[in-house]
């Protein structure tokens, strides 16, 4: 029974050991894959394939360069962003403007949807009001509507 706690424990640990492993090349993917490349192609910075890219090769050794630094991810992406734009970057880094580029869509939808039902729930209501308010004037007339529609079609 011992023995086998200690395997499992031993699993554990070289599960964690190994899922917490950053070597530098999966970093570079990883990094590579936030960026756009600037010739315009509008792809993956490590996934332009087009034939005489004139930018891929050049920011790619940029991306080694500035990993070799010791820069950390958002430090090598703020890097990129000055150099080339706010458009190299795939997604906006979390923060500060960039919050609002990615709150304010979603809450425009959602504002959008309770106001869509809001809006539905007040045309509701007055249709249902004027009806009720409007009711006896209505009965009556089509009493007598009713009435003579009988006296007409008796044989």
């Amino acid at each position: 029974m011992l023995k086998r706690w200690m395997q499992a424990g031993f699993v554990c640990l070289l599960a964690v050991v190994m899922l917490g492993a950053n070597d530098s090349e999966s970093r570079f993917n990883r990094i590579g894959h936030q960026m756009m490349c600037a010739c315009g192609c509008a792809q993956v910075l490590l996934d332009c394939n087009h034939v005489g890219c004139p930018d891929s090769a050049r920011m790619i050794v940029e991306l080694r360069t500035q990993m070799a630094g010791g820069g950390t991810d958002t430090s090598i992406l703020n890097w990129f962003a000055a150099k080339y734009g706010a458009t190299i970057l795939a997604a906006p880094i979390r923060g500060g403007f960039d919050r609002v580029a990615w709150i304010t869509p979603l809450a425009v939808f959602f504002l959008a949807t309770v106001g869509t039902g809001f809006l539905i729930r007040v045309w509701k209501l007055r249709s249902v009001q004027s009806h009720v308010g409007d009711g006896a004037v209505h009965d009556a007339g089509l009493d007598a509507v009713r009435d003579r529609i009988r006296r007409e079609t008796e044989y």
